[in-house]
């Protein structure tokens, strides 16, 4: 890794993966093919060869490393379509194919993508076209089924390598338009990257069902359509990227749900309306919403014009639970004093304090802690 070592992969290698398990030549100067001789028992369980100039296709023979857990063939020169025969390796978790020159539609009906166990799939900078692929987001299993696990977060290693423990480390990714390298990297970190491609058409809705999702990353294509309000369901979204398309319509105000939101670009679009505010909407900045001359609102100098900016159902529904809201509290507020009054008069007739103070404690407590939820919602 990173040896300035040139000239082409030693095609011997292809035979020694039989008892090597780990294959790392990552930042060099190699060019020419992959070997394609990857043995029939191939024991790899991480091939790295990102940030060289490896040109061809990616060997099918790779199908025989069936303890395969991580690929990052990244920046690169590799020319070739999807390799759709990866979903026969079953342990797969890491998939790394960005900056080649990769190509073809991922939208067809005749093809099955059994990635269940995929965390983080990187196919940005490229030149696939299509539809977004539904059914290989409909099969990501492991990226449905971490949301809600009360799992410690760990960080991702090969379980397959007895008393040695081989760490997922230095990988790079897209957030906020830089290249971020993570030193070591969780298991709950769960990553789409499907930007600066020719994907057109609309965003699915079934990318709401990916609910352990951290990064979604969709920018840089001709995506066109609304924003789905499924989207709002990624309640483990840290990071949304969805500039540099052509959607249209409102920014939903569902998205203010999203309680883990740090980054949203939704600039160079066809927004329009207002931009919704509050909670973490209220965090983030003009570079949000560049671009995007049919919006309005902060934190735009571009003000909505009342007339024609009617109230959402969102707006609707929250001011009328801002309303029940605080006739809640008048009327909380009523009952304690009916309620203290009531004990006050019990404890001096019974002389027995210590009872009281017990309740009014845990009624107290128990207010305070509705008070305080209801008063951050609002």
């Amino acid at each position: 890794m990173g040896n300035g070592l040139d000239g082409t992969i030693p095609g011997c290698v292809g035979n020694l993966t039989s008892s090597l398990s780990h294959i790392d030549l990552q930042d060099n100067n190699f060019h020419g093919k992959i070997p394609e001789n990857f043995a029939k028992r191939c024991k790899l369980q991480s091939f790295r060869i990102s940030n060289n100039h490896i040109e061809g296709p990616l060997p099918r023979s790779l199908v025989n490393c069936k303890d395969l857990y991580l690929l990052d063939i990244g920046k690169n020169k590799l020319n070739d379509t999807f390799p759709f025969w990866l979903g026969d390796l079953d342990q797969l978790q890491v998939l790394i194919l960005r900056s080649n020159g990769l190509y073809g539609r991922l939208d067809s009906s005749d093809i099955t993508f059994p990635f269940t166990r995929l965390h983080v799939v990187d196919l940005s900078h490229n030149n696939f076209s299509g539809s977004l692929p539904i059914k290989f987001f409909e099969n990501l299993h492991d990226i449905k089924e971490g949301y809600g696990k009360k799992v410690e977060p760990v960080y991702m290693k090969d379980e397959l390598a007895g008393n040695r423990e081989y760490y997922v480390h230095d990988l790079s990714f897209t957030i906020k338009g830089f290249e971020i390298e993570f030193q070591s990297l969780l298991t709950s970190w769960k990553v789409i990257d499907f930007s600066n491609n020719q994907f057109l058409g609309e965003i699915p809705e079934t990318l709401g069902e990916l609910h352990s999702l951290i990064v979604l990353n969709l920018s840089h294509n001709c995506l066109a359509g609304s924003i789905p309000l499924s989207l709002a369901d990624l309640s483990e979204l840290e990071s949304l990227d969805l500039s540099s398309n052509k959607l249209q319509g409102r920014i939903p105000m569902e998205l203010n749900n999203l309680g883990f939101l740090e980054v949203l670009n939704l600039s160079q679009n066809n927004l329009m309306g207002l931009i919704p505010h509050g909670k973490q909407f209220d965090t983030f900045t003009n570079d949000s919403y560049i671009g995007n001359l049919g919006l309005c609102g902060l934190p735009l100098s571009k003000s909505c014009d009342s007339d024609k900016e009617t109230p959402t159902k969102f707006d609707r529904d929250d001011n009328k639970e801002v309303l029940n809201w605080k006739f809640s509290v008048l009327m909380g507020y009523g009952s304690g004093l009916v309620l203290g009054l009531s004990m006050g008069y019990i404890v001096f007739t019974t002389e027995k304090p210590w009872w009281f103070i017990k309740i009014f404690e845990r009624v107290q407590h128990r207010f305070a802690k509705w008070y305080r939820s209801k008063h951050t919602e609002a």
